[in-house]
């Protein structure tokens, strides 16, 4: 089914998810991350179609009014999402792809590609969580222990996926991802 070429991948903010997926990509360029879309300004060094596709704020609600949004997100004032023709242009050239999303973004995309291929990427532990955040050093106290109690809530998602791999060893998560995507496409 080539939906199964639709990759989507979740975790706690701090599990190393997007770390695990440039590596994925790197070592396995035949596999490409969507381009996300957002409402925010570009920041120096960013490019269109590359890092995001920047849209007004009013082109952003407008494609979601159109269906045109697959799963969006408002951060700080601005959307984030991804674009359907992203996704279907790559399923349809039998192309894999990989989205980097929240869980409730998750759940939409099971339910509007069911065969889809999702993988919750987890920490080793709680306090291997917590030792990665502190180790960021960009944030304060508080906002780690926000983040740390959000984490706790989206790993209760975690049976609501395919696969659950654990994140203690980057290359070796990484390897972990593509053998499913292997799996999942025979």
């Amino acid at each position: 089914n080539n939906e199964r070429h639709l990759v989507v991948i979740s975790g706690p903010s701090g599990c190393g998810k997007d770390t695990v997926v440039k590596h994925l990509c790197k070592e396995h360029p035949d596999i490409e991350v969507s381009v996300s879309a957002t409402s925010r300004q570009p920041r120096a060094g960013e490019k269109e179609g590359v890092n995001y596709y920047f849209l007004t704020r009013e082109g952003f609600e407008q494609k979601i009014a159109a269906g045109e949004i697959l799963e969006y997100t408002e951060y700080c004032g601005n959307y984030y999402g991804t674009l359907k023709r992203e996704v279907d242009k790559r399923i349809q050239q039998n192309k894999t792809v990989v989205l980097v999303i929240e869980v409730e973004g998750a759940a939409n995309l099971r339910r509007m590609y069911p065969e889809c291929t999702t993988i919750f990427i987890r920490p080793p532990s709680y306090e291997e969580l917590r030792e990665r955040l502190m180790g960021r050093g960009t944030e304060d106290e508080a906002s780690i222990r926000r983040r740390l109690a959000r984490a706790v809530e989206e790993m209760e998602y975690a049976a609501e996926y395919h696969y659950v791999v654990i994140n203690s060893v980057i290359a070796e998560c990484a390897e972990e991802i593509y053998n499913i995507i292997q799996q999942r496409l025979k």
